[in-house]
């Protein structure tokens, strides 16, 4: 990739070359079409109501979920990944200009360059980077008028006695001890790791999303972002097992400690039953097996298919725990939705 002279050109490239593809996908008039045909619900007026009885108020009506709801889950989690790894390889973050819409505008705590050493996850780190930057602006084009904003997000370190998201999330796996700081933006390794706690997530948020989404652009749209994301995902987990058995130096810690990872995001989002097949067990699997010498860089089903999760689950995952809850985590505040129930965690403790 070209180095740029400023870290605004990285954007300003970004959003150009970019440009051409996020803009064909736009919500019909302006406003998203909603799923199944439904429209958000609103009581009804009458223009006789002087000649009957004013009816007894009754509960309020429900919205319904649409299209627009589920692309704006998929916003706030863009929002994350994006600052990370913006921040992770350009010490930078998005631009103001991406953050803004409907819901409360949130302020990234942490964040910083990493000092990498490693030419390959230097350049992984920059392509990803991209990507992910680009995301966020395809969909906050295609949400146009009723994109949210960037909710308040933890990139954020801290300290032993303050711990910042990415601490807590280790220590929570085992990572680190109970008074242990993991550092994201420390080296290479500590990046690759902090990468993988994301991008999991991504994947398996994308395919259980899928069934909510009505209109087949919008949907072909979300595939294209899941395909993205598990290129992405799949090259960490490769890298994380090859640095872990390389030859003359291999690290096995960074095996061991994406396994960690992976049983605690398996803890946080409770068992997962599928229709046909009853309980599904593990359904985020580390990068390896019981025996730490064979690969699972796939994390599948016996059928050889990637998991799904709810949206509940991911909440579960990003707010750091198994508890129903909106806010913590990498969410302090928690995501930015019209309906609490697309901003909920779900009750797995």
């Amino acid at each position: 990739m070209t180095d740029l002279n400023t870290k605004l050109e990285i954007f300003d490239a970004i959003a150009s070359r970019r440009n051409e593809r996020r803009n064909f996908l736009r919500f019909a008039g302006g406003s998203a079409l909603a799923i199944g045909g439904a429209t958000l619900l609103s009581a009804c007026g009458s223009d006789d109501s002087d000649l009957a009885p004013t009816p007894t108020p009754g509960p309020a009506p429900v919205a319904a979920l649409n299209d627009a709801d589920v692309l704006n889950v998929a916003l706030n989690l863009e929002y994350l990944e994006a600052q990370f790894y913006a921040f992770a390889a350009f010490g930078v973050g998005l631009n103001a200009n991406m953050l803004t819409g409907i819901g409360t505008q949130g302020a990234v705590t942490g964040g910083a360059q990493v000092p990498f050493q490693d030419t390959v996850v230097r350049e992984y780190a920059r392509e990803i980077a991209i990507d992910e930057v680009a995301h966020v602006a395809f969909l906050r084009s295609a949400l146009g008028s009723a994109a949210v904003a960037q909710p308040a997000i933890d990139i954020s370190v801290g300290t032993a006695a303050a711990p910042g998201a990415f601490t807590a999330a280790a220590r929570a796996a085992g990572v680190t001890g109970a008074t242990g700081v993991f550092n994201p933006y420390a080296d290479d390794n500590s990046f690759l790791l902090g990468a993988y706690i994301f991008e999991d997530v991504g994947v398996s948020a994308y395919k259980g999303a899928a069934p909510l989404i009505a209109n087949k652009t919008y949907l072909e749209a979300a595939a294209g972002i899941l395909a993205a994301e598990a290129y992405h995902a799949g090259l960490i987990r490769t890298i994380l097992y090859r640095k872990g058995l390389q030859t003359p130096n291999p690290i096995p810690s960074l095996i061991t400690a994406a396994n960690q990872i992976s049983d605690a995001r398996d803890s946080l989002d409770g068992t997962v039953t599928n229709a046909t097949t009853g309980v599904i067990g593990d359904d985020d699997q580390g990068i390896t097996g019981s025996d730490p010498t064979i690969s699972n860089i796939v994390p599948t089903d016996a059928n050889g298919l990637a998991y799904s999760r709810s949206v509940a689950q991911v909440h579960n995952i990003v707010y750091l725990t198994p508890t129903a809850k909106i806010g913590g985590g990498f969410f302090p505040n928690g995501t930015n939705n019209r309906l609490d129930s697309l901003r909920t965690s779900g009750a797995n403790a």
